[in-house]
């Protein structure tokens, strides 16, 4: 599903990082294209990288470093870009498939690819707000954090691919998204309080989406299904199911029948164990307004 991606799919090292073997990212023939394609417009417009760098904000370097497919735009000089340039919308239409595969974890690559095309995808978290719901200050937050630290490059290469790995909850209408988050991840702050405030109403939102399901398990639950840690279940347009389970470094790609058997009774209990969508939307308003 994320967040994402380098170590975690959705935790504070998901989309977008080194492989495990230390390696920065492959590059791909998309950011080549993307590169050439901003290139262009550049030249059309007149303009040298000198000149464009003020208009957007970065530094030549970074802009050098874009048109020769070496780095991930930031969505922040996609936008510029767009506008400087007069790009016709072409810009935005072709980041749009920058980010799904270069930045994803090798062990994660295969759990992307059918993440998109699922018809049902279930998540149960207790570390992180999982990345497919996170806002961008708060996934900014984590990265920004990662120990060991990222470079500048790194995080926006980072965030831009999470945030185009949101784009399922709105590009898939059919697939029926199921999330069941700790009470803790809410009352932990991270990022402080008005970074946590967006973040529940962000979450609250999604929530309204018919497609998507929240469910809060309580601090007053002293036990349940989900003790032995996050778990990730997908359905897919063939009603194969296939899991995902994530530790520090790696992850786990599950398709074993016995195991899966076990994840869905789990996670089945664990829906039974949690607020219902109505009171967990209640327990997020109430937590809202006590920050």
């Amino acid at each position: 599903m994320t967040d994402d991606y380098d170590v975690h799919a959705d935790g504070p090292g998901a989309p977008g990082g080194r492989e495990p073997n230390g390696n920065e990212p492959e590059r791909s023939d998309s950011l080549r294209t993307f590169g050439a394609v901003a290139q262009a417009f550049r030249e059309r417009a007149g303009l040298t990288q000198e000149q464009l760098a003020p208009k957007t904000g970065y530094a030549v370097s970074t802009i050098a470093a874009i048109e020769q497919g070496r780095r991930f735009p930031p969505r922040r000089f996609i936008e510029r870009a767009e506008e400087e340039l007069d790009a016709f919308n072409a810009l935005r239409k072709a980041a749009r498939y920058l980010s799904r595969q270069p930045g994803l974890a090798a062990w994660f690559r295969q759990w992307a690819k059918l993440e998109a095309q699922a018809v049902s995808l279930c998540t149960y978290e207790s570390r992180l707000v999982p990345g497919l719901l996170q806002t961008e200050t708060y996934t900014r937050t984590l990265f920004e954090n990662r120990i060991p630290p990222l470079s500048d490059e790194e995080i926006e290469a980072q965030l831009t691919a999470r945030l185009e790995r949101q784009r399922l909850l709105s590009e898939r209408p059919n697939t029926a998204f199921s999330f069941i988050l700790e009470e803790q991840l809410f009352l932990r702050r991270t990022g402080g309080a008005e970074v946590m405030r967006e973040l529940i109403d962000h979450v609250l939102r999604l929530a309204t989406l018919r497609n998507v399901e929240t469910q809060v398990v309580p601090l007053a639950r002293e036990i349940h299904a989900g003790m032995d840690g996050p778990m990730q279940l997908l359905e897919t347009p063939e009603n194969q199911w296939f899991g995902y389970c994530e530790g520090q470094e790696s992850g786990q790609f599950v398709s074993g029948l016995k195991t899966i058997s076990v994840l869905q009774m789990r996670y089945a209990k664990l829906r039974s164990q949690a607020l219902t969508p109505e009171d967990s939307a209640g327990l997020l308003e109430r937590l809202r307004g006590a920050l």
